[in-house]
């Protein structure tokens, strides 16, 4: 998987492939702390997967990258019809909650030391 390939996807597929790398270094190291895993170099590999999804995340969350422009199908739009009213909105009344008074918290009273406990 490379950077370039990461970067063209929408945030739900890296969201999808993030959730599966996760998930496949999750069974490689179970798979490792049993014995069963013949090449531990596999989770390495996924590591730097994970590495290159959260890069490409963080770019767009910074806007250091472009977020890829997808050619989307005409969306239709609803046109309003000429017969129709719509009803009058009402206002609901907006109740303002109670203030709460914050009561005084007790005061710790330490103990005064015996001969016994000495």
């Amino acid at each position: 998987m490379k950077v370039d390939e990461l970067r063209e996807l929408e945030e739900d597929q890296l969201g999808d492939r993030m959730r599966a790398a996760r998930r496949e270094l999750y069974e490689l190291r179970f798979k490792h702390a049993v014995g069963q895993l013949e090449n531990s170099s596999q989770i390495a590999k996924v590591r730097h997967d994970i590495a290159r999804i959260m890069t490409v995340i963080s770019e767009r969350e910074l806007g250091l990258a472009p977020v890829p422009v997808h050619d989307t199908a005409p969306v239709a739009v609803a046109v309003k019809d000429e017969g129709f009213e719509a009803e009058p909105e009402v206002a609901e009344e907006t109740v303002a909650p109670a203030p709460v008074e914050d009561a005084p918290k007790p005061k710790r009273v330490r103990k005064a030391k015996t001969e016994a406990q000495s």
